[in-house]
């Protein structure tokens, strides 16, 4: 579980490195990240990656030693292109660590699902491993833009005229983020319910982690990002902060609770 946690983690926050603008795009100056946000993001991935490799190195096979090892070199070579001046191919670098991170993931949750839903899968042919892809892109997703705004927002303490609009574009992506994973949520609980009665409910871990997981995973995070928003545009950039710091918390605490039901089907 920890493993999946930190790829998708990793992969979601490189991937949000394609919302910001860097010193290769024209955009305006004060709209430019410095390079060493996206430096500092390819050596988080590569703890992450290395972290997912101690996790899994006495069960994995060699296609996932292969990828997770392709994850770690690209998230090194990544870290080494961004310090450099103008970061030759670094968006080349982001989407490659991405998708190789996601890759790993995959084969990662996969190989940690002892049991399967069959009856879901007969239910809706083809919709268990629909719902868990959507589940771990929509898991990155929420899980990687939470981050980032979170750690862009301390950078408005050393560059403090720099343009809100970055801040903004990672604020709308977590609210896009948050509703796809709560459509997938909705979606798996749905066909779960279309195969269980409630009162299966009233036994069991999932009468706890379940309202658990929607509130403090889902409808805490889509609140307090709205927050945020509204914080922003007054440009209080630092309250903005500590409420993303909560975001966070509460995005790590909802996605465990959500990789804790996903063998119960509940979840996506």
């Amino acid at each position: 579980m920890l493993a999946v946690f930190a790829l998708r983690l990793a992969a979601g926050m490189i991937g949000c490195l394609l919302l910001l603008p860097s010193g290769r795009l024209r955009s305006p100056a004060r709209q430019i990240i410095n390079p060493r946000f996206f430096r500092t993001h390819f050596l988080t991935a590569l703890a992450l990656a290395g972290l997912a490799l101690v996790c899994v190195r006495d069960s994995a096979d060699w296609p996932l030693l292969t990828w997770l090892g392709t994850a770690l070199a690209l998230s090194f070579v990544g870290s080494m292109v961004w310090g450099l001046e103008g970061a030759p191919g670094g968006r080349t670098f982001i989407v490659l660590t991405t998708l190789v991170l996601a890759c790993a993931e995959w084969r990662v949750a996969r190989s940690a699902e002892r049991v399967t839903n069959d009856e879901l899968a007969s239910l809706a042919p083809h919709s268990a491993p629909r719902i868990a892809w959507m589940g771990d892109a929509t898991s990155a997703a929420l899980l990687g833009s939470a981050v980032t705004a979170m750690l862009l927002g301390h950078s408005y303490l050393i560059a403090p005229t720099m343009s809100l609009r970055p801040l903004m574009r990672l604020l709308a992506a977590l609210a896009i983020a948050t509703v796809a994973r709560l459509m997938v949520d909705g979606y798996a609980l749905g066909c779960w319910a279309a195969l269980h009665s409630l009162v299966s409910l009233k036994s069991g871990d999932a009468v706890y982690l379940l309202p658990l997981r929607w509130l403090v995973g889902l409808a805490a995070p889509l609140g307090l990002d709205w927050m945020a928003w509204q914080t922003v545009r007054i440009r209080s950039t630092q309250s903005a902060t500590g409420i993303l710091y909560v975001v966070v918390i509460f995005c790590f605490l909802g996605e465990l609770f959500s990789l804790l039901l996903r063998g119960t089907g509940m979840t996506g």
